[in-house]
């Protein structure tokens, strides 16, 4: 399998899960200014859409979308505890959690990242981002993780999101438990070999 990625942008979800189940893929890097792939091709045949990360499987089929691929690989290896399997409930509370990841947290964050964007449309937007923390807050104020004491997809997706904060300028000072919550997770195992291999890739 073939990780397209670039380095601390939300392709790092999948590498951490891969890490985490011990996982082989081969990571390529993308200039995403210039669609291009590291071994040489145009990543825009890869993915259409332009950004990353794509998983291209050795049948040639392609997975988009960072938590879509970390559940597809959470589904290698059943009973790993990051992505609760089957249909019941826990499933579809993870399924909710990551949903609200993307759609409220993910977005608001990669919006900032915006140079163009104007100071009263900023200010709403980390208003917003603000409030979508403050749940999560209440959620890391009691367990370690977002479903408890047991790292999850959803925590690795979380980690990720939430260390842009540096290049967007959002300050995090505000919420301790997130910042702790951060800490945290940098200092798996898993989380520091796939942020190794990113360098190394890069180089």
């Amino acid at each position: 399998m073939k990780l397209f990625f670039y380095p601390g942008s939300c392709s790092q979800v999948p590498l951490i899960v891969a890490h985490e189940l011990g996982l082989s893929v081969q990571l390529v890097a993308v200039d995403l200014a210039k669609k291009q792939t590291a071994d040489g091709r145009n990543f825009l045949d890869i993915n259409p859409n332009g950004y990353v990360p794509a998983l291209e499987l050795d049948n040639g089929r392609v997975l988009t979308e960072a938590h879509v691929i970390g559940q597809y690989l959470t589904s290698l290896k059943p009973g790993n505890g990051l992505m609760p399997s089957g249909n019941g409930f826990e499933h579809f509370k993870m399924l909710e959690l990551l949903n609200f990841i993307t759609s409220e947290v993910h977005k608001s964050m990669g919006a900032l990242f915006n140079p163009k964007l104007h100071p009263e449309t900023r200010a709403a937007t980390e208003q917003l981002l603000s409030r979508r923390l403050n749940y999560l807050v209440n959620k890391l104020s009691k367990h370690d993780y977002l479903t408890g004491d047991s790292f999850t997809l959803a925590d690795a997706y979380l980690f990720v999101v939430l260390n842009w904060a540096n290049w967007v300028k959002f300050d995090l000072s505000p919420f301790p438990v997130l910042q702790a919550f951060v800490q945290r997770v940098a200092a798996r195992p898993a989380v520091k070999a796939a942020q190794a291999d990113e360098a190394k890739n890069n180089a």
